[in-house]
């Protein structure tokens, strides 16, 4: 079975609901993923909108999510450092958490969650950018799994 990513509020390719966009409650959309890579350590997740006008834009940045996690509930909370030790990462809003999307009007831009398997815990402080987290798992991804929703606005 392959390293996979998966909602139970959308499928792949789907309109991201509302509830987890910015205009609704803007909580992050419950995830699980399946068979992780063997030796996996932690996981580091990012959602990103590569249709963004001004080009890629960060909408979560979390990482520490530990390696026995098998999911992420809706509505992690805005904490820089969660309960069972994962971290967030600075969002391209400024902020230490999840924000849905929020494109402006037109045609629907694509949010892409990437879920990690890493081999080492990144040795990050929370507020950590997509780019410094990147930086900080490369040559220690043991697998990757992806997730693509929707939204758009008219």
């Amino acid at each position: 079975m392959a390293f996979e990513l998966t909602s139970g509020a959308f499928s792949p390719g789907a309109t991201i609901p509302a509830a987890h966009t910015c205009d609704g409650a803007d909580l992050s959309p419950p995830l699980a993923w399946t068979s992780p890579p063997a030796g996996t350590k932690g996981f580091a997740l990012v959602c990103e909108d590569p249709d963004a006008p001004r080009g890629l834009w960060v909408h979560w940045v979390l990482w520490d999510i530990p390696a026995t996690a098998t999911s992420l509930p809706e509505g992690v909370k805005a904490d820089a450092k969660l309960a069972d030790g994962s971290r967030h990462g600075r969002n391209d809003f400024g902020k230490l958490r999840y924000n849905g999307p929020c494109p402006p009007p037109g045609s629907p831009h694509r949010y892409v969650f990437r879920l990690f398997a890493l081999d080492a815990v990144p040795a990050l402080d929370p507020g950590a950018t997509r780019a410094q987290l990147l930086d900080a798992i490369r040559g220690h991804v043991l697998g990757e799994a992806g997730l693509t929703g929707r939204y758009g606005r008219s």
